[in-house]
């Protein structure tokens, strides 16, 4: 009888961490992933904020009680960056408390160069001498090296805690989990939930700033392209600005959390929450349209720009019928018809083709275009073969006396686009879904989240992705936008926020079966569970509440706006 190599054993006293580049570790079972890391001579030089154990986010605080595959998470990827990110709004939430026990601190939407705009209520905005003192004592926690302590309570010993310190907003919010636990974060006497994962301690958060700006300040953070510093605040008025009228938009709406939203959702207001939103989206397009037509003895082009899933199809559309009916004859020129053939196309330092470059697009053919348009001379348009990858002669057009072009695309307010064409006959507007409902004052939801939704939705209808094929192409779409929209978005004239307060609401029911679909064993299934879970704080409602002409129904379906033209050939 051969001997079999099989024998049974008792456990091993250590485990073994396998890492994606084949190094192993060798430590004591049940150990934290944080005692396993320090091991990695890089750990002094790279900062690991968590780690994707088996195909699932933990974070470095999670016991290991058998070999398993790990991969470490750095603050130069997206689930990194949130994870400290997230810990250092938990900083700032205690050290202001702190400080100012009798005012509130309102975490809300994010700025471009890296950082939270923040402001306070209850108290005149914080001064520079009192931003010193609140960073003073942030650096102190960190220099203490804290624990963020992690517990799993009943909910309802965390809605009693919540009522008992008179957070209103998170008591409401709360009353709709239909899971009959929490996971609350604690430091020192502080406690919160958080909707993700932490760091360890406070030692971690060592890279942060704090800028006074317009009525409130910026609470700063590492980018991911550079995870130990933090880039200087630049000069955005109209952006803020933006998110200053749709604060004002929210309290119109008497729905400034999602709490709110959930609440006039179970008592039946929904319909008058989206007829609301909607009129605001309606107005401000009417007043965008309005500027235009008031300077139409100059203005020869209207240039739309924004990320990706921002309703700028949908937007320009709005904006022409309103232009109509203030006697203004707008004209759609596509500017994805201008790309050059498929061989000239510059590569990214990946060696794929760079669709997103500005070079990747027939500038002098533009611009000649243009020019030829605005005189009055007939035109032969091209049209581009996105299969064959390269373009055909298209429609021969000629405009009217005064005809306004609208053209579309990423790079409308790059200042290279029409370089040779005079300045003051554009008119720049920036598309975006600019900010969103916040669960509460302290836990703030991502309008990238929300953006990334759109898309799963509207590539599953009109493309048939499915949500993993979209995740998977974002991040090179969320680089696109950095390099080529990001930086020039305060060129813009104007600023359109395409977001509307009940779209979550909207797109839950419509997304979430789409996100279930992303397989488990692959790095998408991570993102799906996320989205996943934040999508569970929304209460969904009936899209067929939805107008016709809505924003969402570019994404949504059922738009009235699908097949709308504005132009007739003048040949």
């Amino acid at each position: 009888m051969t001997e079999s190599k099989f024998i049974l054993t008792k456990p091993r006293d250590s485990i073994e961490i396998h890492m994606p580049d084949g190094r192993v570790i060798t430590g004591p079972r049940g150990n934290t992933l944080e005692g396993f890391f320090s091991a990695l001579p890089e750990s002094e030089r790279q900062v690991i904020v968590g780690a994707v154990v088996n195909l699932e986010l933990r974070e470095l605080t999670f016991p290991l009680e058998m070999d398993a595959n790990v991969a470490p998470v750095t603050m130069e990827s997206a689930d990194g960056a949130r994870i400290y990110r997230r810990s250092l709004t938990f900083l700032l939430e205690v050290a202001f408390e702190n400080l100012f026990p009798d005012v509130e601190l309102r975490i809300d939407h994010s700025v471009s160069s890296g950082g939270f705009f923040c402001h306070v209520f209850r108290h005149a905005p914080l001064s520079n001498a009192e931003l010193d003192q609140l960073s003073s004592a942030m650096s102190s926690l960190v220099q203490q090296n804290l624990q963020f302590k992690r517990s799993q309570v009943p909910l309802q010993e965390a809605i009693d805690y919540f009522t008992a310190k008179g957070e209103v907003n998170k008591v409401r919010l709360l009353s709709y989990r239909r899971k009959e636990f929490l996971v609350l974060y604690s430091l020192l006497e502080h406690r919160d939930y958080h909707h993700g994962y932490m760091v360890p301690s406070t030692g971690y958060l060592k890279w942060f700033g704090l800028t006074r700006m317009g009525p409130g300040f910026v609470l700063s953070y590492p980018r991911r392209f550079a995870p130990t510093a933090i880039q200087p605040l630049p000069d955005s008025p109209k952006l803020l600005n933006t998110f200053l009228q749709y604060g004002n938009w929210l309290e119109r709406l008497g729905i400034d959390n999602v709490a709110a939203l959930n609440d006039a959702i179970a008592a039946g207001r929904i319909r008058e929450v989206i007829l609301v939103s909607e009129a605001l989206h309606e107005q401000r397009i009417i007043e965008i349209a309005s500027q235009i037509a008031q300077n139409r003895e100059l203005l020869r082009v209207v240039l739309i720009s924004g990320p990706s899933s921002s309703g700028k199809t949908t937007f320009s559309k709005r904006l022409s019928v309103q232009l109509i009916s203030q006697g203004l004859s707008p004209f759609a020129l596509e500017m994805d018809n201008y790309f050059v053939d498929r061989e000239k196309t510059p590569r990214s330092e990946n060696g794929d083709y760079d669709y997103e470059s500005l070079g990747a697009l027939d500038r002098v053919l533009l611009n000649t275009h243009i020019q030829q348009l605005i005189s009055g001379e007939q035109v032969q348009l091209p049209r581009f073969d996105f299969k064959a990858g390269s373009g055909f002669p298209g429609d021969t057009v000629r405009l009217q006396p005064g005809q306004l072009i609208i053209l579309e695309g990423i790079h409308g307010l790059n200042p290279g686009l029409l370089h040779e064409l005079a300045p003051d006959q554009f008119f720049r507007v920036y598309v975006s879904a600019l900010t969103q409902l916040n669960l509460d004052k302290h836990n703030r939801i991502s309008t990238t989240d929300t953006r990334l939704l759109r898309r799963i939705v509207r590539d599953a209808a009109e493309r048939g992705y499915s949500a993993l094929q979209t995740l998977q192409r974002w991040e090179s779409v969320r680089m696109g936008e950095k390099n080529h929209i990001f930086p020039f978005q305060e060129n813009a004239d104007i600023m359109f926020n395409s977001a509307l307060a009940y779209e979550l609401s909207a797109l839950k029911p419509v997304v979430e079966p789409l996100l279930r679909q992303v397989p488990y064993g692959c790095q998408e299934y991570i993102e799906a569970k996320r989205l996943l879970a934040f999508l569970e704080w929304f209460l969904p409602i009936n899209t067929e509440l939805i107008p016709d002409n809505s924003i969402l129904r570019e994404f949504l379906g059922g738009s009235i706006l699908h097949d709308f033209r504005v132009w007739k050939n003048n040949s």
